[in-house]
């Protein structure tokens, strides 16, 4: 990587806050911090504070929504940022569009930076579109002249030619997201920085902006940083991935490879993450392996053990069904106790399930999910119960198929010819 070919340099970034307040909240924090800087110390609450993680609870009041943030992004290049709600990917985007500063560490960037954050960010709400054009390009210091250049252009991708001299505030959502992302790609920013808004236009809109994203990148060689909870976006888009997990870096690099890494589930679990309804899921394990990585080979034999326990006994018309789903959420095949016609007899308040697949798998190499859905009065489902990647083996005497166009589950079959 040459040096100038970096447009992007972020250098041991973090953000600190102070849950419930503004500030430090307290006069006594911030003379503590005001005599540190003055004496050249480092700033005493810096010392504490607890990892970003949202679902437990903490044992201080202050928090790290990033730590320690490390990458850099080549010109012409589409940076994904994904990780779970929660996890810093807008802390950060603010970070880098300057809607607020770092607690601690540098970002070094060339050109200017075009930001699309939250639903209707940068736009004055009494103000027209086609005022608030003109503010926002302003903003990022162009002239009046450049902006009318791009005006026609703007407003013909955006769709909101009718009401171009409507303010803002009478927009629905989807046509404040149109209209701002239009804004930002088109007034030629060197950095343009999307969050997870495109999320709220429809789909006609989300495949033209991508389209626009990836024209950016490759024709006018600017860079892209996206974040989106679509894997699908993010696979057609980005040239490379970080993933984000609790304020830190889990992973950087090849987009294929974070994208597995961010959507793998491991097969065990925490049981109290499986509670629901008066269902208990205790326990679960798929194949030989109950370590964090199940490695299941396509076509092997395998077992699926899951233990239960219930509130109360186990009702009459229990029923449970296992959907396999691949890295993007969708449903493979199920195996289900009810299209089996397996009668589960009520009895103690446990149950052990065993279900055998005395031809294994027979999907495509890769991540997958196991969701359990039980069905009693009501309809319980259980995410990501189990997890586990598939992969081909020389076991099976069969070369498995690897191209997308092969589909995702193999049928056997048997040839004769005369």
């Amino acid at each position: 990587m040459k040096k100038d070919d970096v447009i992007l340099k972020v250098e041991n970034v973090s953000k600190q806050y102070r849950l419930g307040t503004i500030g430090t909240g307290t006069i006594s924090h911030d003379l503590n911090r005001f005599f540190a800087r003055i004496r050249g110390k480092e700033d005493p609450y810096l010392k504490i504070g607890e990892t970003n993680d949202r679902s437990k609870k903490g044992k201080t009041e202050y928090v790290w929504a990033l730590k320690d943030i490390n990458f850099e992004v080549k010109r012409g290049e589409v940076l994904g940022i994904i990780g779970k709600n929660g996890a810093g990917k807008s802390t950060l985007l603010k970070i880098l569009s300057k809607v607020t500063g770092p607690t601690t560490g540098s970002i070094k960037s060339k050109g200017r930076i075009a930001s699309l954050l939250e639903v209707g960010t940068g736009f004055h709400p009494e103000m027209t579109g086609k005022e608030n054009i003109f503010l926002n390009g302003a903003i990022l210091g162009m002239t009046k002249k450049e902006i009318e250049s791009k005006f026609d252009e703007i407003v013909h991708f955006s769709g909101c030619e009718r009401y171009i001299d409507t303010p803002v505030k009478r927009y629905s959502s989807g046509m404040k997201v149109r209209l701002a992302f239009a804004v930002a790609a088109f007034l030629e920013p060197d950095i343009l920085v999307v969050d997870e808004v495109l999320a709220v236009g429809d789909a006609e809109f989300q495949k033209k902006a991508i389209g626009k994203m990836q024209d950016i990148s490759n024709t006018d060689g600017r860079t892209v940083l996206f974040v989106s909870h679509d894997m699908g976006a993010v696979k057609n888009l980005c040239t490379r991935l970080l993933v984000l997990e609790n304020g830190k870096v889990k992973f950087i690099g090849s987009v294929e490879e974070g994208v597995s890494n961010y959507l793998y589930k491991a097969s065990n679990f925490i049981a109290d993450s499986f509670e629901k309804n008066g269902i208990k899921i205790v326990s679960a394990a798929i194949g030989e392996n109950k370590m964090s990585q199940s490695i299941i080979e396509v076509f092997k034999p395998l077992n699926i053990n899951i233990s239960i326990n219930f509130t109360e006994d186990i009702p009459s018309d229990f029923k449970i069904e296992l959907f396999f789903n691949d890295m993007f959420g969708q449903s493979i095949s199920t195996i289900s106790s009810w299209l089996n016609s397996i009668v589960i007899t009520p009895q103690k308040k446990t149950l052990s399930i065993q279900i055998n697949l005395p031809n294994g798998l027979s999907f495509k190499e890769g991540n997958y999910t196991v969701l359990v859905r039980t069905h009693t009065s009501l309809t319980t489902d259980f995410n990501d119960v189990l997890g586990f990647n598939l992969i081909n083996s020389l076991y099976t005497g069969y070369k498995f198929p690897m191209k997308p166009i092969h589909g995702k589950v193999y049928v056997p079959n048997n040839w004769s010819l005369n």
